[in-house]
């Protein structure tokens, strides 16, 4: 049983996977002990900025994937190296 001010094992596990999260997707840039004392409403705006981030980088990967496709979906175009033969 938790103190007076401590949390219980609810909030405690979600604290624990806002800081895994901050720390491990922040790619470096946050140390846990930085994370763990950091305000909630921070950390929160900080994991929201990199949930934004990650998913306008999959919107260019699936746009740069379908144009790929469909260049590579016509039959009729052949794909040849850039080479001039001399002979």
């Amino acid at each position: 049983m938790p103190g007076f001010f401590g949390l219980n094992q609810t909030n405690r596990k979600k604290v624990f996977q806002e800081v895994f999260d901050l720390t491990y997707h922040g790619k470096g840039g946050f140390p846990h002990s930085e994370v763990y004392n950091m305000p909630v409403w921070m950390r929160r705006a900080y994991i929201n900025y990199i949930n934004n981030y990650n998913e306008l980088q999959q919107k260019e990967i699936d746009k740069r994937q379908m144009q790929n496709k469909d260049i590579s979906n016509n039959p009729k175009d052949v794909f040849r190296p850039n080479i001039s033969p001399k002979s």
